[in-house]
């Protein structure tokens, strides 16, 4: 990242190489649609290339990286959430408040399914931990919160997720 802080368009393309995937992976986890993440992914890149005078030098780069990342996906969830709100209120019909159906009987769809009735806090606090390895340190630093409360909405993510897989698997 240094390298492309100080004009070298190379290194911009070897950082893109290097964590595109992990960070498509992550958005896509996040807001349940592959399109959605695609363009999010290229709006995280953009927002690399718009901000790099704000990159401190010396820092990890992918924590940094990983909180743009985040942040678009959280922007996009409140998008999505006020214009499905605004279509309510434009419909007169009524809107089920129903999970929707489960159609494949896999472990892989149940989680993902359950992961989707975390609230935002949780299921970006467990993703980040379990599957990007961060710490509770880390991710406290990023949500600009105590390592305590990274913890906390870990925990309860975790035990929504025990409640809402109970009896599916080995969970």
């Amino acid at each position: 990242m240094e390298r492309f802080c100080d004009g070298d368009q190379t290194a911009f393309e070897a950082l893109f190489t290097r964590h595109a995937g992990g960070v498509q992976g992550f958005l896509t986890r996040m807001v349940h649609d592959a399109p959605l993440a695609e363009d999010l992914l290229q709006t995280t890149f953009l927002s690399v290339v718009r901000s790099r005078g704000r990159y401190t030098r010396g820092t990890r780069f992918t924590p940094w990286l990983m909180t743009i990342a985040a942040n678009a996906a959280r922007d996009a969830l409140r998008r999505r959430q006020h214009r499905e709100a605004f279509s309510r209120q434009a419909s007169a019909e009524p809107v089920s408040s129903e999970p929707p159906a489960v159609g494949d009987p896999g472990m892989r769809k149940h989680l993902e399914v359950a992961l989707a009735q975390l609230s935002e806090d949780q299921r970006e606090a467990i993703l980040l931990h379990k599957l990007e390895g961060w710490s509770f340190e880390e991710i406290a630093t990023l949500r600009g919160i105590s390592v305590s409360a990274a913890r906390v909405r870990a925990h309860r993510g975790y035990e929504k997720l025990r409640h809402l897989l109970d009896g599916v698997g080995d969970f």
